[in-house]
């Protein structure tokens, strides 16, 4: 019996936030056709590698078949169960290898226990959507079904996956930034700074591409307008303000608590994203005031009015985020004397709401939060708000309000008194 036909009529069409996992029956005959480009069998358990690389071969869906891939954990080569228990924890790391910013951009997976009748044992199976937003790679490899087999892309299997991609761009930083060229990047720092932290040692000494091919591999280039995406600009553009004018971080300190004090400081934060980040990385801390408090009656404490963390985290946050389509307005860091305000373009974006924010994520701008997981500035995906939220209680400041506008998102911190 052979799923693929069957599969296509039945959940082609569901969306993917509504789709349901497979019954069990289903899954038997998944095992059945084991021999599929859309299958794989392990009896690992911790195998993280393997599993990484057979989620990034199924997101990359190279034979096109625009259906999930199934990874399934506890069969064994003759697609019998090895007797496996699928304990919680297990499911927990199967869908950890998500967000952990290995498999880039991030992969749609889903994770699922099944239990086989008379004692047979668990198996676990990692569902995973074909992405639109190919190629897709694990710790800088281009991973792609062969039949049965998973194998690493070569030059023309890459090149096919970056060509698919342009039918399916839908976010602002994957699309062309229109009337630009390559000269107005700078590719040394492509080359130099991102390249080597964005794909594999190996593939790099192996690589015969030109510049403009080895920037669509990774959405900074579309082939075919022949232009820099807007993503490319963002990141590597020698005056992205000329293309993208709310492309800044305004920062202001104020002598007072609205915004009728008079600005006893005022800077601009331009350039490259990369510069950008560094620049803002490196001023936070300066900012940071310590002053002392009364503990007892006999001794004092040095206090500081904000943790670094969670200031760099929410404006980490804010640049992952903002909105540059239709809008000319900066990020904007607001430093009052009794609180600081974050605020960028855009309001919740996909499926977050006020009520699941920050439990939902959803990216705007997902080549950009690829190369800042790239560059080291976010540790892992999800996750970021609650580690802020902790650092602020930690230091002994209230937790942090937000306001969802139509048109923006605005974070509140209060100082710690």
């Amino acid at each position: 019996m052979k799923l693929a036909p069957f599969m296509s009529a039945r959940r082609a069409d569901q969306n993917k936030d509504k789709r349901t996992m497979l019954t069990l029956e289903e899954v038997q005959c998944l095992i059945q056709d084991h021999e599929s480009d859309r299958v794989e069998l392990t009896q690992s358990m911790k195998d993280t590698d393997k599993f990484a690389q057979a989620i990034c071969a199924f997101a990359n869906d190279l034979p096109d078949h625009r259906r999930p891939g199934y990874l399934i954990i506890g069969i064994d080569n003759q697609g019998q169960p090895t007797g496996l228990e699928v304990t919680d924890q297990l499911l927990q790391n199967l869908a950890a290898i998500r967000s952990d910013g290995n498999i880039q951009p991030l992969p749609v997976i889903n994770v699922q226990k099944y239990s086989f009748p008379s004692g047979k044992g668990d198996i676990a199976v990692v569902e995973t959507l074909p992405s639109d937003m190919p190629p897709v790679r694990y710790k800088g490899r281009v991973y792609i079904r062969v039949g049965p087999r998973k194998a690493i892309a070569s030059e023309q299997e890459e090149r096919i996956l970056t060509e698919r991609r342009t039918a399916y761009a839908k976010t602002f930083d994957s699309r062309p930034c229109l009337d630009s060229k390559i000269d107005d990047l700078s590719v040394n720092l492509f080359l130099n700074e991102y390249l080597p932290f964005a794909v594999s040692k190996e593939v790099i000494e192996e690589n015969n591409r030109t510049v403009e091919e080895q920037m669509a591999s990774l959405r900074f280039y579309d082939p075919q307008y022949n232009c820099p995406t807007n993503a490319g600009m963002i990141l590597f553009g020698e005056d992205p303000l000329r293309w993208l004018p709310g492309a800044y971080i305004q920062f202001v300190r104020f002598d007072g608590a609205g915004l009728e004090a008079d600005a006893k400081n005022e800077l601009r934060f331009t350039g490259d994203l990369r510069t950008v980040l560094q620049q803002i990385t490196q001023f936070v801390p300066l900012q940071i005031e310590a002053y002392p408090k009364l503990e007892n009656a006999f001794q004092e404490k040095m206090i500081h009015d904000y943790p670094t963390f969670a200031i760099r985290e929410f404006l980490m946050n804010a640049v992952m985020h903002r909105s540059y389509e239709g809008s000319t307005a900066p990020i904007r860091f607001y430093w009052f004397s009794d609180h600081i305000e974050i605020q960028n373009p855009g309001s919740l974006y996909g499926d977050v709401t006020p009520d699941n924010f920050p439990r939902q994520n959803s990216y705007r701008n997902p080549v950009i939060a690829e190369a800042m997981k790239t560059l080291g500035y976010v540790n892992k995906f999800g996750g970021g708000v609650s580690r802020a939220q902790a650092a602020l209680q930690k230091n002994g400041n209230p937790v942090a309000k937000f306001e969802f506008g139509d048109t923006f998102f605005l974070v509140k911190m209060e100082r710690n008194q």
